[in-house]
């Protein structure tokens, strides 16, 4: 007991033991952790598929850390430790995160002064991006559609058009704006409860891990139960008054596809920040502008107002062709789109 300069018996202090237990920085190696892929994420808890084909609830151990740089999402791959059995009220721990292939992400919010919100990880380990819109009901909103284009070129994946409600008016002057960027497109519509050209779509998700991006009410839900007829994905109306669609998905989810593949259908989007993608990012998916980009004077925006941008010069001289000025003009389109509200 310390001296505590008074005799009274009832004052009890407790002994100092700062220092018996010194602290460590040294990590155990969890070399015996089993390895899973995330499916989805529920209010701290991760629902996992090992790589035995075990559905685990896991949550995230501390030592990974807290904030947007240490998150786990949809499509990582995790090693976990402790109940791994599967059975039911049980919990894993995750404590390790493999090296992503490839990180679909957007800003939180683009801020009236400009500045970037928080880069949020939405899905890890993609290759493909699935852009779906509404031809009609709801209206196709084409800078929402730009701005997914740029955010799977930044994430290094490979975009793709699926144009929905092709029975309400015709797609292709809409596709038309997407001619020069050589995305591939598919059309489907809803025919007497059947979803005509699901077979298109489902051989170019095949064997491939794809996200679902689309903002409320395109028929993203419709599609998911589709291409998985066991998923039960809610779907929803448009509302007459807003022309907007109904949140029905709340949460990312993967989903195994029956003839092999991931898709990972997410929440309908409203906006989509890109801020933290800049013209050079962006311009890494053009290998033609890149290349002549080159010329370009160093820190040149490739805007249009750009002085001495040398795409101008490319086109102006005539080496650019009918083809390269309309590639010019969409890459600048989706420039010009991160910075603009939808």
């Amino acid at each position: 007991m310390r001296d505590t300069g008074t005799d009274d018996a009832r004052v009890r202090v407790r002994p100092n033991r700062r220092g018996s237990r010194p602290r460590t920085k040294v990590r155990p190696e969890h070399s015996d952790a089993t390895w899973a892929l995330v499916l989805g994420v529920d209010r701290g808890r991760y629902q996992l598929l090992s790589d035995g084909g075990v559905r685990l609830v896991a949550v995230k151990a501390r030592e990974l850390g807290r904030g947007e740089r240490s998150a786990v999402v949809v499509g990582d791959r995790v090693g976990v430790v402790g109940d791994v059995s599967g059975r039911r009220d049980t919990l894993a721990r995750i404590v390790k995160v493999a090296d992503r292939t490839s990180v679909l992400r957007r800003s939180a919010d683009d801020t009236a002064s400009g500045e970037a919100g928080p880069e949020r990880v939405i899905v890890a380990n993609a290759d493909q991006l699935l852009i779906v819109t509404a031809v009609a009901d709801p209206e196709p909103r084409p800078r929402l559609v730009d701005r997914c284009l740029v955010a799977a070129y930044d994430a290094g994946m490979d975009p793709v058009l699926c144009v929905t409600k092709a029975d309400l008016a015709d797609p292709a002057p809409f596709l038309q704006r997407y001619a020069a960027l050589e995305v591939p497109a598919m059309v489907t519509s809803v025919v007497e409860g059947a979803v005509a050209g699901i077979e298109t779509v489902r051989e170019r998700l095949a064997d491939r891990t794809s996200v679902l991006v689309g903002h409320s009410g395109v028929g993203k839900s419709t599609l998911v139960n589709a291409l998985v007829p066991d998923a039960d994905r809610a779907t929803g109306e448009v509302n007459a008054v807003t022309g907007r669609g109904r949140h029905t998905s709340s949460s990312a989810v993967a989903l195994a596809l029956p003839g092999g593949g991931w898709a990972i259908d997410t929440p309908g989007v409203r906006s989509f920040g890109l801020q933290h993608v800049g013209p050079e990012d962006l311009l890494q998916a053009f290998d033609d502008l890149a290349a002549v980009a080159l010329d370009c004077p160093r820190g040149c925006t490739h805007a249009e107002d750009a002085p001495d941008c040398a795409l101008d010069d490319w086109v102006a001289d005539g080496r650019a062709g009918a083809a390269g000025e309309e590639r010019l003009a969409s890459f600048r389109r989706l420039l010009e789109a991160r910075s603009l509200d939808q």
